[in-house]
This record gives structure tokens, C-alpha cells and sequence, in this order.
């Protein structure tokens, strides 16, 4: 009969995210040596490796690689337990899990999370940034529990989907650029230009993606980026242009930024892990940002944040 320990799967779920055994035991709060000695006494109880260590990183083996999904659905329902007697006591614990993209229009995820630990205190916060489609793939494995993110019906099918806000695409250019003098752009006026954008998987390069495909353009991104700054300080000195969500205009004066004609908008979204699936602390979270959407009929949770 095998026995397993709850705390030896946290454990393990920890080092196998954080590939690195030094690094789990930080993020835990406990000693290294007995992090070890836990996922050692794992290893034994299940009769094989679950990781492959060297000096300097730690992988996962096939055996770690089909355990990591049952263990972090075994965890959850831990959680979810311990979440449902908390309830009844009127009290809301556990661990969030949050994902957001680097900017988003429509809501203020920094005042959102303050918001939301002043009302549950009891509740630990976790936040990591990605693009949207690392952040849906986080909430499909059980990674995230809520994720802020640029999808759509397409690339989230299989989630529920909360929007928070839609908003036009714009060109971003020089101020020296012909679209600037002209004042706006068609789709068909961008073949041929260098484009500057964010690396695959962000929200916003799909939908520009998407958008110049259905007009029959094909772009050539030559300098790719993973923060909105340096995209738009690269665009205001002329490297290239930038297909880019409305509120970025409120980032920088050295840039131009112009409609173009038949963009489609951009809907920023808040992911759940597959509805009656979420966790008591994600159904709380959701629910604020519900109150506070555009979108959804709420009022708008600030200006957006960018930093």
C-alpha cells in the first residue's frame, strides 16, 4: 500500500515549477535539507526517480512528468476541502493563483489584489506575468487559478470567460511616419513596413496577427520584445511600426498612434479554471472584477496599469 503525504506533494509540485530545489525551499518557507529529504522519501514510496538532478538544474523524469498533473489535482482538492470548511465558518483561506498580462486596459490588478486581500485576508496571493497563451495553458493544468489575459472565444473555448474590456487596435508609428501625416491606416497600407511587437503567445501580436492576415498582409516582425516600454520606445525612434491596444497612446509622447480602418477590438479577459471548477478564493476574485468590468456591466476598476 503506498503512502503519500500531502506536504510530500507539495513539495515535489514545488521543486518540479520551480526547477530548482534551493528555490522551493525559499518559496515554501522551509529548509532545503528537509525538502530533499521529503521528495527522497517520495521517490522511495513510489519506486522511482521523479526528478534528474545535476549542479546546476533539476528535471523532471517520465515518472515526475505523469505525477505533476495528479498531484496538483489531488492538492487542489486539498484545498478545496479545507476552502469548504473554512466556508462554513464564514472565513475564506487557501492559495490564489494569479496570472496577468504586463498591461491591461479596463482594470487595476494591483488595487484589484489589494482589494481583494483586505476583504480575505486569510487567502495568500501568488502573481506571475506571461503572455496570454502561457497564462490559459496555466489555468488548464491547474498553474493558475485566475488569469488576466487578451483571448478570445477561439483561443479560450474550453474556459469561461469573463470579459473586462474591448478596445480598438492602433498603429503606433514615428511621429515622422506617413501614417502619422495621414492620420489613419488601412491594414493594406502596412505591407511591406517593419514591425516591432511582442514575442509569440502575447494577446496582442495574435490579434494583429489575425487582423493583417484577414486582409491578405504578411508582416515581417524583425524586432521582438516582452515589455511595452521598449516596444514603444523602439517604434518612436523609427525601427518600426506597432500594432497595439488604444491605452498604450497614454504610455509615451514620442510616439504617434493612428486608427486603422477595420481593425478589430481587443477584449481583455479574465480565465477561470473551467467555472464550477474554481476554488472558493478564484470565485471570490472573479466576482469583484465582475462588479468592476466595463465590460460586464460594472464600473471601471481605474485607469489602466502599465509599469
Amino acid at each position: 500500500m503506498i503512502n503519500v503525504e500531502l506536504r510530500q506533494l507539495r513539495y515535489f509540485v514545488a521543486v518540479a515549477e520551480e526547477r530548482h530545489f534551493t528555490r522551493a525551499a525559499r518559496r515554501l518557507h522551509v529548509a532545503q535539507s528537509g525538502l530533499s529529504a521529503s521528495v527522497r522519501a517520495l521517490e522511495r514510496e513510489l519506486g522511482a526517480p521523479l526528478f534528474v538532478r545535476s549542479t546546476r538544474r533539476v528535471a523532471l523524469t517520465d515518472a515526475g512528468r505523469a505525477l505533476l498533473p495528479e498531484a496538483r489535482r489531488t492538492l487542489d482538492r486539498a484545498d478545496s476541502a479545507r476552502e469548504a470548511v473554512a466556508a462554513v465558518r464564514g472565513l475564506l483561506r487557501g492559495t490564489l493563483r494569479v496570472g496577468t498580462l504586463q498591461c491591461l486596459g479596463g482594470i487595476d490588478v494591483p488595487r484589484l489584489l489589494a482589494d481583494f486581500r483586505a476583504a480575505h485576508p486569510g487567502v495568500e496571493i501568488r502573481l506571475q506575468q506571461d503572455g496570454t497563451r502561457a497564462l490559459l495553458d496555466g489555468v488548464r493544468s491547474g498553474a493558475v487559478d485566475v488569469a488576466f489575459t487578451a483571448a478570445d472565444g477561439t483561443e479560450a473555448a474550453d474556459l469561461d470567460l469573463l470579459p473586462i474590456a474591448a478596445e480598438p487596435m492602433v498603429l503606433a508609428c514615428a511621429p515622422g511616419h506617413r501614417a502619422a501625416a495621414a492620420g489613419a491606416a488601412r491594414p493594406a497600407d502596412l505591407a511591406g513596413e517593419p514591425f516591432v511587437d511582442f514575442t509569440a503567445g502575447f494577446g496582442t501580436r495574435d490579434a494583429a496577427d489575425r487582423m493583417l492576415a484577414a486582409h491578405g498582409v504578411d508582416r515581417r516582425v524583425g524586432l521582438e520584445v516582452n515589455d511595452v516600454h521598449t516596444l514603444l520606445d523602439l517604434v518612436a525612434h523609427g525601427l518600426g511600426v506597432a500594432i497595439v491596444p488604444a491605452h498604450f497612446a497614454g504610455k509615451t509622447d514620442g510616439a504617434a498612434f493612428v486608427p486603422i480602418t477595420g481593425a478589430e477590438p481587443w477584449r481583455t479577459t479574465a480565465a477561470s479554471a473551467g467555472g464550477g471548477g474554481a476554488g472558493a478564493a478564484a470565485r471570490a476574485l472573479l466576482a469583484m472584477v465582475a462588479e468592476r468590468a466595463p465590460a460586464s456591466g460594472g464600473a471601471a476598476a481605474g485607469a489602466p496599469v502599465c509599469r
